[in-house]
């Protein structure tokens, strides 16, 4: 019986793949069997040298940096460190967004996804909140001089990543 091209083909991309997996297999074997770092037993700490001691408590400790002075509540349940944003541009200029986003962290949010919106025809800036978020979403407009607000609007909440409110960028 005559071996085929194809039918040899087929045995050696076969072997390959048996091969391939057998080597899977070991890795992922030994990735499991790895100690957990949860159940391992702490290292004890060295004690410091008496002369490193004395020179630590010689050291002064450093200057604070400035920090803005925090916003005052407007009537947000969740204090702003725990809101989250997503910028969007809506106006097509470039940076737009990224801009904004620092604005928006400066003021104390956290920003969860900065991108384009859908169209870059936005003749004004808009802010959007989940349900339930309304208070946070008008603090967040308030902040930024933002005078349109709404409830989301043209967006799924799967959209939005688990952000509360979304900043869509007019011109």
């Amino acid at each position: 019986m005559a071996v085929r091209p194809w039918r040899l083909a087929a045995l050696a991309v076969g072997a390959i793949a048996a091969v391939e997996l057998v080597l899977l297999v070991v890795a992922g074997g030994a990735l499991l069997s790895r100690d957990d770092p949860a159940s391992a037993t702490p290292a004890k700490p060295k004690p410091m040298p008496a002369e490193k001691q004395a020179a630590a408590a010689r050291v002064r400790p450093a200057a604070k940096a400035k920090r803005a002075k925090p916003l005052a509540p407007v009537s947000g349940d969740l204090p702003r460190r725990r809101v989250t944003v997503v910028v969007l541009n809506g106006n097509g200029e470039t940076g737009a967004a990224a801009a904004t986003a620092s604005r928006v962290t400066r003021r104390g949010y956290r920003v969860g996804l900065v991108g384009n919106a859908g169209s870059h025809d936005y003749p004004r800036s808009i802010v959007m909140y989940r349900r339930g978020f309304a208070a946070e979403g008008k603090r967040l407009a308030q902040d930024l001089g933002v005078p349109i607000v709404s409830p989301l609007d043209g967006m799924r909440p799967e959209q939005l990543h688990g952000a509360h409110t979304v900043l869509i960028l007019g011109a």
